[in-house]
């Protein structure tokens, strides 16, 4: 099957930005475009037990009405996730998308991505999701688990759509970062954006060298790069390296025991994320 771009969309304040950049990505890189609501009839939170010590007629009587009243909060839910795709849809043909379609799963998000990950080849998702608290630093609760899950790269954007014109790849020179490298370098997303890699760490030659094998390989596709190595701590240096050079995407590689990659796993990967207002590229 096609691989395409996929945007998950739940009706929060962050779908009109997954939109828009959903539609950005899918003409970069020439893909299709699915948006996908995924309808979670789990509760979240456990029902009270309303029947306390009353008679066994009455309770069944109780149970029944629950039953009805669980039916038709599905069948809401459901309506309004088919308003939410119809949005999106309309959206996205503003944007130019040509015929982008949509599709809607009971279940959880998680389960549901992961049944389809063979058909994604960019999951393009909100900072926070519809049920995520408001505070301005929460991160959606789905997102680590979904970044833990899917094998494919995943884009979390912010609320709303800037035209990336720089980029930033956290480099380290490991494996993960290398492909990350030579997959910017390939992909059509990042035609004619410049992009900057940056190490974190001490000015070693072997620093110098990975660098430098970065950078080549970026120019050689035709990208205009330039690197940089800074000393500090991790997160506070990527940040100040991103303001100052006015980076609007940044890209870094999910898993791994480096401290760069390590970002991604706990609670220092959520601190990187709650803390981004640019979209997250994340690799795997």
């Amino acid at each position: 099957m096609t691989e395409q771009v996929m945007a998950a969309i739940d009706g929060s304040q962050f779908s009109p930005g997954v939109c828009d950049y959903a539609a950005w990505a899918s003409q970069a890189l020439g893909a299709p475009l699915t948006f996908l609501h995924v309808v979670d009839n789990h509760p979240q939170t456990a029902e009270a037990d309303l029947s306390g010590h009353i008679g066994l007629g009455s309770r069944e009587h109780l149970l029944e009405e629950l039953a009805q009243l669980d039916e038709q909060r599905a069948k809401v839910a459901q309506e309004q996730g088919r308003l939410v795709l119809t949005a999106a849809k309309e959206r996205a043909i503003e944007d130019g998308v040509a015929e982008p379609a949509t599709r809607q799963r009971n279940g959880t998000l998680v389960e549901t991505l992961d049944e389809l990950q063979n058909e994604i080849r960019l999951l393009v998702l909100g900072k926070r999701g519809e049920t995520a608290h408001q505070a301005s630093e929460h991160l959606g609760s789905n997102l680590e688990r979904v970044v833990r899950t899917l094998h494919r790269p995943i884009l979390m954007v912010p609320e709303s759509f800037t035209q990336p014109r720089r980029v930033m790849l956290a480099f380290d020179g490991s494996k993960t970062t290398r492909k990350g490298v030579e997959m910017l370098a390939k992909s059509p997303l990042f035609n004619g954006i410049p992009v900057h890699v940056v190490i974190v760490g001490a000015e070693t030659g072997d620093n110098r060298s990975q660098l430098e094998w970065a950078l080549a390989t970026l120019r050689e596709a035709g990208h205009e790069a330039e690197g940089a190595i800074r000393a500090g701590e991790v997160e506070e240096t990527l940040r100040v390296y991103q303001e100052q050079n006015a980076i609007d995407l940044l890209v870094m590689g999910a898993y791994g025991h480096s401290r760069i990659r390590h970002l991604l796993v706990g609670s220092t990967t959520t601190a990187m994320l709650r803390r981004a207002r640019v979209p997250v590229l994340l690799l795997r």
